[in-house]
């Protein structure tokens, strides 16, 4: 669905009430009922420190509640929150790599599915954290104007909902109050205007003009299933473990990070007792002799700055715990000081390591920090630890892409991903296989060129130029050197996700072996072969001297050959000297037709 109208509210009956619900901001409002005053939120949810169900190890085999691995997110609907204006996402039951350009969206989604299953934005409730910009600008901009053309209504809501797989574990979550009034098990988790406030609001839209966002003083926090009753992150049988190495720039917030992992891998007993250790450390710290004699001197300056003894001591208040005081180190060396690569690495395996009742994975941009070898070993890893249990994570590495399964990649863009689920499972080996292959600049381009190797690519960058006046990449055309081996792999991920593309390929001399290899793609709508019939002109360099006369490419080469013979050799054994000569020189010479077709 697009943008919704803006048009006149309607009533909808809640209990003995009429409340009026803007359909322009969202379709089905919940239908629960409404007490005659509320507080600012009626959800409940729960620090996970200190009965965190991550603490507690269980077979591989059997999580939580009983549930199997199997259970599983199978779609989810997003109102109006932050840049997902409006978006149904169906989701893989196993693995599900989202792939996008930056600012479409996709962490947007895992913060939101997050916030659904535990009730918290940035490790703290809901309800502390609810601001203006959770709202989406696009909604709240049409709101703003509605009220300034003198239509009342309520301000705009967020409506999150998490669809699950229809598991007899799940039945008590299970009935129609959702937004597609599917009857399946979910939790919906809606942020609305509290009708309790509706005398205040009357006053805040008083002057339309002076409204510059949405006042979530007067909003309310309602969590329920699908059976329309309440939720806390503790009824849900759903564990989520969200892992976001990506947003932990500063030291302290590393340490912080680490500390609240390894805190959540002990139990309640071994919490206590480091918690005492540390308390006679500080004990310790006043008993020793050079400290217990400062404080005598200190104590003689009595009655000359205070009428009270002053002394130095080691904070022992609630506020200065363990954690506070506790730094992880890998071999002898502060977290902090080692490599943002090696950080990154532990803290995800860390939280790996420790949610083993975790039904669902959400992980962020793993490769941050990493060198190729490293995030070989961590997604193995990742791919081990999870065993059948959901995965989502983001990604901007064709390796990760490549070597976790290219058919469980969700492109996602406006709002919206498309699946790769239909992708041929020799293509999906193939890639796994070999996962250096750039799939995914092909998967986030809008239009690509194909081509056999560098000296191809050269060209195809100079020929483009010349015929638009900037280079491919600036007008959003990825030139992409592929193996001829693989064009066929790239073009069936081109084909389900819709990607305009021309293949710029030799005949090699055999042109009905060539137009045999890619009949499905001859009359394609978006996917054009390009290539030279003459098959006495079999790759670039013959083709190159084809349309240009020697003297032409002589003078752009530095070389004097006399015959074509000569130059064609010269050519042929210095590939990729001779394209960067074409790239760089002012010379005007003549690109060969099925070049200048693909780059048209």
């Amino acid at each position: 669905m697009g943008a919704p109208e803006l048009h006149a509210a309607h009533p909808i009956v809640r209990g003995s009430r009429n409340v009026d619900i803007d359909d322009s901001l969202i379709a089905h409002p919940s239908e629960g009922r409404i007490p005659p005053r509320f507080n600012r939120f009626s959800c409940v949810t729960h620090n996970a420190r200190g009965n965190n169900p991550l603490s507690r190890r269980t077979d591989s085999s059997t999580l939580a509640g009983g549930m199997g691995v199997g259970v599983h997110i199978t779609k989810v609907v997003i109102k109006n929150y932050r840049c997902l204006h409006n978006s149904t996402i169906d989701l893989n039951p196993n693995l599900n790599v989202i792939v996008g350009d930056n600012e479409c969206g996709k962490s947007t989604l895992m913060e939101a599915i997050h916030l659904a299953l535990s009730g918290q934005i940035n490790g703290r409730a809901i309800q502390g954290e609810l601001h203006p910009f959770l709202f989406n600008s696009q909604i709240v901009r049409m709101y703003i104007e509605r009220l300034n053309k003198g239509h009342v209504g309520p301000p705009p809501p967020i409506l999150i909902e998490l669809y699950f797989a229809d598991d007899t574990a799940l039945s008590k979550l299970k009935g129609r109050n959702n937004f597609l009034k599917l009857d399946v098990p979910g939790i919906r988790m809606l942020i609305e205007f509290n009708e309790g406030y509706r005398a205040e609001y009357a006053d805040y839209i008083k002057d339309p003009s002076l409204i510059r966002t949405v006042p979530v003083e007067h909003y309310i926090v309602r969590w329920r299933d699908f059976a329309d009753n309440d939720v806390t992150a503790r009824s849900i049988p759903i564990k989520p473990s969200f892992i976001d190495a990506s947003t932990l720039r500063s030291n302290g917030v590393a340490n912080r990070y680490v500390l609240d992992v390894v805190k959540d891998s002990l139990t309640r007993e071994e919490q206590v007792s480091l918690a005492l250790s540390y308390r006679q450390m500080k004990d310790r710290f006043l008993a020793d002799p050079k400290v217990a004699a400062i404080n005598s001197g200190l104590e003689a300056k009595k009655g000359n700055v205070s009428d009270k003894a002053i002394t130095v001591s080691l904070d022992s208040s609630a506020r200065a715990n363990w954690e506070s005081g506790v730094m992880p180190h890998l071999d002898d060396i502060p977290m902090t000081l080692i490599g943002k690569g090696e950080q990154s690495a532990v803290k995800i395996k860390l939280a790996l390591d420790i949610a083993d009742n975790s039904h669902v994975f959400l992980i962020e941009e793993a490769e941050n920090h990493l060198s190729f070898s490293n995030l070989a070993g961590l997604i193995n890893h990742i791919a081990t630890k999870r065993g059948d249990r959901q995965l989502l994570i983001t990604t901007h590495s064709s390796y990760v892409m490549n070597k976790l399964g290219v058919d469980s990649v969700l492109m996602f863009m406006n709002g919206a991903a498309t699946k790769l689920t239909a992708l041929d499972p020799k293509t999906r080996d193939y890639f796994l296989k070999l996962p250096g292959y750039d799939t995914l600049r092909l998967v986030l381009s809008k239009r690509a060129i194909l081509v056999e190797g560098p000296s191809d690519e050269l060209v195809v960058q100079k020929a483009f130029h010349r015929k638009h006046g900037k280079m491919p990449i600036e007008a959003g055309v990825d030139v992409i050197s592929v193996s001829s081996l693989a064009f066929k792999r790239f073009l069936e991920i081109a084909e389900i996700l819709k990607i305009r593309v021309d293949v710029v390929t030799d005949n090699d001399g055999d042109v009905a072996r060539l137009q045999q290899k890619y009949v499905n793609y001859l009359k394609h709508t978006h996917i054009s072969i390009q290539y030279d019939p003459d098959e006495t002109a079999k790759t670039l360099e013959p083709q190159l001297l084809k349309a240009n006369d020697r003297s032409v490419l002589n003078g752009i080469l530095g070389t004097t050959y006399a015959t074509n013979d000569d130059l064609l050799k010269f050519m042929k054994n210095n590939k990729t000297e001779v394209a960067l000569r074409l790239l760089e020189t002012d010379k005007a010479w003549n690109v060969p037709r099925y070049i200048d077709r693909a780059v048209a």
